[in-house]
């Protein structure tokens, strides 16, 4: 093996410093920077060979390395090659070193001549230093998910108005494997994270250990490099997958370089795809996307073995966490005080909550579907979501006792209220309901009868009822001062009882005719 050309001119100068100056090998030593023994070595080897100083002046370098280097080198067998993308890929799995790894290539060529483990790191090394930057990250099997928006979007057009609505698309990609996934949402809002989020895991059939974004408003209240805060919906989705949700560094991509590279492919290899057809729904954007994304995960890769599908079928599936039991609702949270009604307002609409948290703050979590209100870590209210802008939703076990019962009285109600009085009751009752607009308006003065049984008792209301109604005057009013005045206790005349008020014949009642014109006279 030739000697270095640095140590070659100290090997030079040593011999230079004995043949020709017969200097002792301690002067030598200390005057190159070299041992005695080392000195002792290379006089003895140009002695063996017969050497002078001017021989060795007239040699070049590499014959005297070839008159020096008296004990050839061991000629080395070839060594049993290593299969560099397999270990590269056996990396990823959890629990997997590079120690194990060599130990195994030794069993595997037992009886032929194998590199050291040092060497076995170094070819290993210089393989991966060969790869794409994004790939000389080790990520282990079903450790990180890396999503992320692209920057291009598509167009979806409204096929009644003809409005174009802007597509945006949502990448996830799978660190050890690079298996991506990809999808078109209306927006970037938190409820279009947390779904392009559920809809991964969908895809992926299970659950990584951690999921890595960058610092959206929509999921990260505060960012920070070293305590990021997830917001309350954030939070609340990792806790449902078992799974801890971690953005990456504040301006620096680098973190999550497997989905800048995703989000690149899927702008070349999907996105480049559909810039020409016209796409009227995001069903059907997505349904495109989906035809296109097999073709992607199946494409083999360029440096390595295999594909994106056959490395996730093969290291990331077996190591994901399964799904629950139930998929995650996307929703969103809002504080709300509750109003002096016993409602708090969502998008405009009024939803009850129990009547004792007036004036309290409540938090609403908010689905596609439903409204459910939260007070001290407790559900206790859920409402079907409304779009009526507006409008109450109303349960009666929210309300207050007087207000329940007042909403529970109908025209039904009081009317069966009535018959088990009596006829005149029932008369007089529906006579209120209907003398004006609505029957509501008549409730008071139902209610009002309702008390003057409970005060005179059934059989004088009764009474009473007839009276009013014999006279004309069918007012609550009418009955409480007949009742008052112990009226409903005096008999009613026959004629009075069984027909209205007919004014009688008197000579000294004028009648109508009286006060027409007198007829003129010529």
């Amino acid at each position: 093996m030739p000697t270095p050309r640095v140590a070659m001119r100290k090997i030079k100068e040593c011999l230079r410093l004995k043949l020709e100056c017969d200097l002792s090998h301690e002067r030598i030593a200390l005057a190159l920077g070299l041992s005695k023994g080392v000195v002792s070595k290379y006089v003895k080897r140009a002695t063996a060979a017969g050497l002078d100083w001017p021989g060795l002046s007239a040699m070049d370098d590499n014959a005297i390395a070839a008159q020096l280097c008296m004990s050839p080198p061991a000629v080395r067998g070839e060594r049993a090659p290593i299969d560099l993308p397999w270990v590269h890929r056996e990396l990823r799995r959890k629990g997997v070193t590079r120690q194990l790894l060599w130990q195994e290539y030794c069993d595997a060529n037992a009886g032929r001549l194998t590199y050291q483990y040092t060497q076995f790191c170094q070819h290993l090394h210089d393989y991966t230093a060969s790869l794409r930057r994004s790939m000389r990250q080790l990520h282990v099997a079903g450790e990180k998910l890396f999503i992320d928006y692209a920057g291009p979007t598509l167009g979806v057009v409204n096929p009644d108005t003809g409005e174009l609505q802007r597509a945006h698309i949502f990448v996830a990609v799978l660190g050890a494997s690079s298996f991506t996934y990809a999808c078109a949402t209306p927006g970037e809002t938190q409820i279009d994270w947390l779904r392009g989020l559920t809809q991964t895991l969908a895809f992926f059939g299970g659950v990584p250990a951690l999921v890595v974004p960058d610092n959206p408003r929509a999921l990260i209240t505060q960012p920070d490099r070293y305590e990021p805060v997830l917001n309350r919906a954030t939070q609340v989705c990792a806790e449902h997958y078992g799974m801890a949700i971690l953005p990456a560094r504040p301006r620096r991509p680098q973190d999550k370089a497997k989905v800048e590279v995703g989000v690149q492919v899927v702008e070349r290899w999907i996105l480049a795809r559909l810039r020409h057809p016209c796409f009227f729904t995001f069903s059907a954007l997505n349904h495109a996307i989906a035809d296109l994304l097999t073709d992607l995960n199946a494409r083999p890769f360029k440096k390595l073995d295999g594909s994106r599908r056959s490395w996730f079928e093969t290291i990331d599936r077996p190591a994901l966490m399964p799904l629950p039991a139930q998929p995650y609702e996307p929703a969103r949270f809002k504080p709300c005080k509750v109003n002096i009604d016993y409602h708090i307002e969502v998008d405009g609409h009024y939803y009850s909550v129990p009547h004792s948290l007036v004036r309290k703050t409540v938090e609403a979590r908010i689905t596609d579907t439903t409204v459910e209100i939260l007070h001290a870590g407790q559900r206790i209210a859920s409402h079907v979501r409304s779009p009526a802008r507006g409008r109450h939703t109303t349960v009666a076990d929210h309300m207050p006792a007087a207000h329940r019962a007042h909403r529970e009285w109908s025209p039904g109600r009081f009317l069966h209220w009535a018959d088990t009085i009596g006829a005149a009751t029932r008369q007089l009752v529906e006579h209120l309901l209907t003398e004006r607009p609505h029957p509501e308006m008549g409730y008071r003065s139902c209610l009002g009868l309702l008390a003057l049984a409970r005060q005179y008792g059934d059989d004088r209301l009764e009474a009473a009822c007839a009276r009013a109604w014999a006279i004309g005057s069918r007012t609550r009013k009418s009955v409480q001062s007949i009742l008052h005045n112990k009226l409903d206790q005096h008999p009613l005349p026959s004629a009075i009882a069984q027909t209205d008020w007919v004014t009688p014949d008197h000579v000294n009642l004028r009648g109508p005719t009286y006060y027409r014109d007198p007829p003129t006279t010529h």
